[in-house]
C-alpha cells in the first residue's frame, strides 16, 4: 500500500524536474536540411554560462549564442563537460568557421573572422550532416526580428 505522502511528494518531485532546464527559449535552425533544436543565449549571462556543467547534449540539439554585432568572438570549454564543435556565423548565418573543442580546456577559441552568432553542437555533427565553411544556417523566419 502506498503512503498517503507518496503521491503528493512524487508530484512535487516531477514538478520540480520539469522546472531544472535551462529556461531558454529554443528554437529550430536548419543546416544541410537537417533540423536542429537550439538553445538561445542572447543575454551576457547566458552566453557566459552557455553549456557549463551539463553532462550530455542531445544529437540534434546545441546552443546559438547570438550577439548584437559582428565582432571576433571567443569561447573555453572551462566546466563543460561535453566534447563540441563550434562554427561561427555570419549574421545571415553563413558558416565561416569551424573548430573542435575539448572538454574542460581553457584554451581560446577565437574567430578569425568578425562573426555575429556562434552555434554549439555535439563533437563531430557538422561533420555527420556534411556541414562545412560557406554552408548557412537556416534560422526561422521571425528568428532575425527578435535577435
Amino acid at each position: 500500500m502506498l503512503s498517503r505522502y507518496f503521491l503528493p511528494a512524487a508530484l512535487v518531485y516531477f514538478i520540480l524536474m520539469a522546472s531544472c532546464g535551462s529556461g531558454l527559449k529554443k528554437v529550430i535552425v536548419k543546416i544541410k536540411g537537417t533540423p536542429l533544436t537550439v538553445e538561445i543565449a542572447g543575454t551576457d549571462s547566458e552566453r557566459e554560462h552557455g553549456l557549463m556543467d551539463r553532462k550530455k547534449l542531445g544529437k540534434y540539439t546545441g546552443m546559438l549564442f547570438v550577439f548584437k554585432e559582428d565582432q571576433h568572438l571567443s569561447f573555453w570549454m572551462k566546466d563543460t563537460f561535453i566534447p563540441l564543435s563550434i562554427a561561427f556565423l555570419s549574421r545571415e548565418g553563413k558558416i565561416l568557421e569551424i573548430e573542435d573543442m575539448k572538454p574542460m580546456s581553457e584554451r581560446i577559441i577565437r574567430s578569425k573572422y568578425s562573426s555575429r552568432f556562434a552555434l554549439e553542437v555535439n563533437k563531430g555533427l557538422f561533420n555527420e550532416i556534411g556541414a562545412s565553411v560557406g554552408d548557412y544556417v537556416e534560422f526561422p523566419a521571425d528568428f532575425k526580428k527578435a535577435y
